[in-house]
């Protein structure tokens, strides 16, 4: 049952940033002129090297380890996703690697 809620989610978040890259592409593409398709295979690859690199939540993580500190709050704990079934790794195989995929088959 969880494998069929990673899968779902990481489907969710593939179809949501298809979309916003699709729309950041067409804008750009509005605003300066050139190849939609150039320009959506950039932002693809762009945005699939952003979210494998701050997928999971290290990165705030880190930033709240001296405030806590500060307030004597011992560091977050790794299992507090927020209800999110997929960790870094799974965000970085599921969303990141296929979008970066679709990004390259675009460009080529």
């Amino acid at each position: 049952m969880t494998v069929v809620r990673g899968l779902r989610e990481a489907l969710v978040l593939f179809v949501v940033a298809l979309v916003a890259v699709a729309a950041a592409a067409g804008v750009w593409t509005a605003v300066s002129g050139g190849e939609f398709v150039f320009r959506l295979g950039v932002a693809l690859i762009v945005v699939g090297t952003l979210l494998g690199l701050t997928g999971d939540l290290t990165l705030s993580r880190i930033g709240m380890l001296p405030a806590r500190a500060a307030f004597g709050l011992a560091p977050e704990r790794e299992d507090a996703g927020g209800g999110r079934v997929l960790t870094g790794v799974g965000i970085f195989l599921f969303v990141s690697l296929p979008l970066m995929a679709v990004g390259v088959a675009l460009l080529s």
